[in-house]
């Protein structure tokens, strides 16, 4: 496939901290891309085409497309586990779990995911994985070692994004019907805390960085980043941020924050310990709402579902200071 360089269009270009440095042409129809998840050791790139209803398969040093695995109805989550040499995407058209193998690229099992499956994270000590169920206000739970739902925990409200801390062993899920931020027990399959996040409004996108022992928390409502400090579980910031926030993305060797919204703007915040400040905010490109980092090379890969009427995916890197 041929690599064209790009351009960002960005008002404040002296200020913007991101070079893009390709556009890579993505199989299938110009429709929705959603969440994507990276394996460093292979390279590889697993993006959720919701629209195509597949699971596409990037080879990130040989900026091309290696395969698609069919049949994920209207695939919206996808995690790469490492621990498990596994891929787990969540499809709402069937409302399943689906388990792939990286090596072969087929599906090995389906597993009932509750009402619109959506975000994934995964509790290694207890062989879990935790899965928003969106419309059904709960979190499924999986037993990764023999592929069944073992529990479902009620939230009361509608489940935004769901994260593993790995300082805590906890799993924490956004209800933003409710503007909290929910504290599970895998051991117990429990809720055993629920902090309330003033100023907040759809609070959907989530990230937890153990090191800072910070939460981030993007709200599509009304357009924030949420700074939770989760040891004393209280806001610690509120940020504007790119339009329509989705998707967050976690550079931490750089550390760098990346905030993808639906309106194809992108934030990009510097984290120092317990300091966040906001580096910039631009246009990317269209729907520039997805966003998944390759901390080796400090590239960031945003899939853009149309550009000149075919999807592709843009590969940027930090601006040399």
């Amino acid at each position: 496939m041929m690599v064209a360089t790009a351009a960002c269009s960005i008002a404040m270009a002296g200020q913007w901290p991101l070079v893009a440095v390709a556009d890579v042409p993505l199989t299938g129809g110009s429709t929705r891309w959603d969440y994507a998840s990276f394996d460093p050791a292979a390279h590889r790139l697993y993006l959720a085409h919701l629209g195509d209803s597949k699971v596409t398969v990037f080879d990130t040093q040989g900026r091309k497309v290696v395969a698609d695995i069919p049949k994920v109805s209207q695939v919206h989550g996808v995690l790469f586990v490492p621990e498990l040499g596994r891929v787990y995407a969540s499809a709402t058209g069937t409302n399943d779990v689906v388990a792939i193998d990286p090596v072969t690229l087929k599906v090995t099992a389906r597993v009932p995911g509750g009402d619109y499956p959506d975000g994934m994270a995964y509790a290694p000590e207890v062989h879990k994985l935790y899965v928003s169920d969106e419309h059904g206000g709960t979190v499924t739970v999986i037993d990764v070692r023999t592929n069944t739902r073992v529990a479902t925990i009620p939230l009361g409200g509608e489940v935004g994004n769901t994260q593993y801390d790995p300082a805590s062993r906890h799993i924490f899920s956004n209800v933003q019907t409710r503007h909290q931020l929910v504290e599970i027990d895998p051991g117990a399959d429990k809720v055993i805390g629920r902090m309330d996040l003033p100023g907040a409004k759809g609070n959907h996108g989530l990230y937890i960085d153990a090191g800072s022992r910070l939460g981030f928390i993007a709200c599509e409502g009304n357009n924030k980043l949420l700074v939770v400090k989760l040891a004393e579980k209280r806001v610690l910031a509120t940020f504007d941020v790119a339009k329509d926030p989705d998707v967050l993305a976690f550079d931490h060797a750089l550390g760098w924050l990346y905030v993808a919204g639906e309106s194809g703007e992108v934030s990009v915040f510097r984290v120092r310990g317990q300091t966040v400040s906001l580096l910039a905010t631009g246009t990317l490109a269209p729907n520039a709402h997805v966003v998944a980092v390759d901390e080796a090379t400090h590239r960031a890969y945003f899939p853009i579902k149309s550009l000149a009427g075919k999807p592709v995916l843009r590969i940027t890197e930090p601006r040399q200071r």
